[in-house]
């Protein structure tokens, strides 16, 4: 069946029974190349079937016995500097005895989390790094996939001899981390669909994209639960064995060279625990080193482990094959008993010896004799291929579907760093983020619901402002508090982000795609949603307030209105990258928002504030905005707003009768002399903007910095997650 994928096996082989734990290399071809004849045997018309072919054992396809790769570390070291709390002089004492021997610290106050770890991890096997909390399972694993700063981790780590780079690591592995980082909305087919669409070639057409995807599902076992969504808190989805195989099968579908998994049986029953191991189990028989992470395995799942670490207090108590356990501990002096499961006698064991004031000194001292007397048969050396000729063989043979074909002298660059192009990633991002929103439109709905009732409450309170100096103030106000709504209602997008912050994370630590095609397909999907809340917001307020400039005022309002939407969710969007808490995010968003708009001329004009603000009444993003729609409602000089008498109206004199204040104006005429009527007008446009200070930059000027402070914010975005983002330990 198309399903027939051998690092996997066959449909029968994920049901509960023992398997020999050593890989068939002379029957097992490479997940790459067989997906590729599942392919083309299914054809570009009909992706989804599944047709019956034959699966030769052409020696082409077989992985040599000298080709496998070899991951070694030695004397691997890392330490964090451990902030000292205030501790009464009563207490020093017994902190400082109470537990000695179990805590790795120096005298400089650094905690040392590895201490000289060695060991090496082959292709065709599962190594497991076991250990209670705290003893550096995850920290050894982070440190393998290169997730520790060079600077700060000491000790060598090469494959096949070689130093890795970095940069090549990331293209040829892949990491599982403990959560599962999965969008809710999306079902299981979607997820490793679009997981594809990213880390598989364009060069490989969508139906063969299809074909894998569908056969992956089969051996992952995850056929019924196919178009199930993923689920979350508030979803019902599949369940937590179901969403750690698609975690898995996220980052297997390129056919990574290494996978590196932390803790991916953790909190799942013993029945999903033994059926994802199994998974890694043919992982690693294709052709692939699985180094994984586990707090406490079964007796089923030992039996599917080749090679044990088990660490404490971040230094090696063993390590070797799992069925060398019981003569290790016989040969230390503690056999395990017959009756007792091996790993959780040895965990308990060990836990038992990091209470006692020696610590597991003397257990790390024992494995390092033991390792002298028994070291590990090397069957590749003399036959060990370079990297580059192994990467080479892997790829030629269908593994690490990267869409290069021949490996040169310089890896780093003959190995494509990214899957697919810049453009094709932003279209594949903005596809996902559409679909995952369109299964949760209260999201947008909520945002849609406040602006339409801010719009209503507005167009009601100010209903057809007229030209009268209190309108004249009215028309300030409203502008003023319509400018800051499209900035506080964006703060809704705050967590938009930050849910998604792990997310992408992970994908972009493996270069599933650009940081920048995730900050561009961010940008544009945004536009069309600030489209409809700017035209709903325009549409109630304009006509109802009685603004002036008919179709052609009403289109530059709605520019500005989209600009400021658009200003607003850029700005929001750079915070939510530089803050990770949602609470601190929204104190600091309305309180810069505040700021913005106090100092954007409403409250008090450019010319009174004092001049140490001022350059924050320029920072303003309300301030732009604000200034261009008055600019828009009052540059017609041939409107009045305040003629003859009504220029009392702001005045104590407003309750005076006309007839009197029709005498004040012929007074103030002789005084001034000039003839002042009831039909005079005093007040143009051109003078509430001044009066306004609202004159120093024009209104097209005004939009174009709007919508350049919405592209500079996107920028900082990118900037901020190039460098927040880089999920690497210190």
């Amino acid at each position: 069946m198309a399903s027939d994928l051998p690092f996997l096996g066959s449909r029968e082989a994920m049901e509960l029974q023992e398997f020999s734990r050593k890989p068939k290399r002379n029957v097992s071809r490479t997940l790459g190349e067989l997906l590729q004849r599942v392919g083309d045997s299914t054809g570009d018309n009909n992706p989804a079937s599944h047709h019956v072919f034959e699966v030769d054992h052409d020696p082409v396809y077989q992985p040599a016995a000298s080709m496998p790769f070899v991951l070694s570390f030695h004397n691997l070291t890392y330490s964090i500097k451990v902030r000292r709390k205030i501790i009464p002089s009563c207490f020093r004492r017994t902190v400082a005895h109470g537990s000695s021997g179990n805590v790795m610290e120096d005298k400089s106050g650094f905690k040392v989390l590895l201490n000289n770890i060695s060991g090496e991890a082959r292709e065709g096997e599962i190594m497991a790094v076991l250990g209670a909390s705290g003893s550096g399972k995850s920290t050894l694993i982070d440190a393998l996939a290169d997730r520790i700063s060079r600077e700060s981790l000491k000790g060598i780590i090469t494959l096949n001899g070689e130093i890795l780079e970095s940069k090549l690591l990331k293209v040829i592995s892949a990491y599982v981390m403990q959560d599962d980082l999965l969008f809710p909305m999306l079902t299981v087919e979607e997820t490793l669909m679009f997981s594809a669409e990213f880390r598989l070639p364009r060069s490989m057409s969508r139906s063969r994209k299809k074909a894998r995807v569908q056969a992956l599902i089969d051996q992952l076992g995850l056929r019924t639960a196919a178009q199930t969504v993923i689920g979350d808190e508030g979803h019902r989805g599949v369940s937590g064995g179901e969403r750690r195989r698609v975690s898995i099968g996220t980052d297997i579908i390129h056919d990574p060279i290494m996978l590196f998994l932390d803790e991916p049986t953790s909190g799942l029953d013993s029945t999903s625990a033994f059926m994802v191991v199994k998974v890694l189990q043919r992982i690693a028989q294709s052709g692939s080193i699985v180094i994984m992470s586990i707090h406490q395995p079964s007796y089923r799942i030992l039996s599917l482990l080749d090679r044990l670490i088990i660490l404490s207090r971040g230094q090696t108590v063993f390590s070797g094959s799992p069925v060398t356990l019981p003569a290790f501990f016989a040969e230390y002096g503690h056999p395990i008993p017959a009756n007792e499961d091996r790993t959780e006698f040895s965990l308990d064991y060990i836990r038992e010896l990091e209470g006692t004031p020696g610590g597991t000194k003397s257990l790390v001292d024992f494995n390092k004799s033991w390792q002298m007397k028994n070291p590990r048969i090397s069957h590749t050396n003399g036959t060990r291929l370079s990297l580059k000729d192994a990467i080479s063989a892997s790829i030629s043979m269908g593994k690490l579907v990267s869409g290069s074909t021949n490996v040169d002298s310089n890896l780093s660059s003959s190995v494509p760093i990214f899957a697919n192009p810049f453009w094709i990633e932003v279209l594949v991002i903005a596809k996902r983020s559409f679909t995952n929103s369109k299964r949760a439109p209260e999201l947008f709905g909520v945002r849609f619901g406040a602006v339409l009732v801010t719009g209503i409450i507005l167009a009601t309170i100010f209903w057809k402002l007229d030209n009268t100096p209190k309108g004249v103030q009215e028309r300030l106000g409203f502008f003023a508090f319509a400018m800051s709504t499209t900035f506080y209602t964006c703060a809704e997008a705050i967590p938009v982000f930050l849910l998604q912050r792990y997310i992408f994370v992970r994908e972009t630590s493996y270069n599933a795609y650009r940081r920048s095609s995730y900050v561009v397909s961010h940008a544009l999907i945004s536009i069309p949603s600030l489209l409809v809340l700017s035209l709903a917001f325009a549409a109630i307020t304009y006509w109802s307030v009685g603004l002036a400039g008919g179709t052609s005022g009403f289109l530059f309002f709605l520019i500005f209105i989209f600009a400021s939407f658009w200003a607003g969710s850029s700005f929001v969007t750079f915070l939510s990258g530089v803050i990770f808490n949602v609470m601190m995010a929204y104190t600091v968003v309305v309180a810069i928002l505040a700021y913005f708009v106090l100092f954007s001329g409403f409250f008090i004009t450019r010319d009174r504030i004092p001049a140490y603000w001022i350059w924050f009444h320029y920072l303003s993003l309300v301030k732009y905005p604000f200034q261009g729609v008055l600019q828009n409602e009052f540059d017609d000089p041939s409107k009045c707003f305040v003629r003859g008498i009504q220029v009392f109206d702001s005045s104590p004199l407003r309750a005076v009768p006309d007839e009197i204040k029709l005498k004040l104006l012929k007074s103030m005429s002789k005084t001034l002399g000039m003839n002042i009527t009831s039909s005079t007008c005093l007040t143009t446009g051109s003078d509430i903007l001044k009066q306004s200070g609202v004159t120093d930059i024009d209104k097209w000027s005004c939009l174009w910095i709007t919508v350049a402070l919405g592209f500079l914010f996107r920028i900082l975005f990118y900037f901020a997650l190039l460098i927040g983002s880089k999920n690497k330990r210190k």
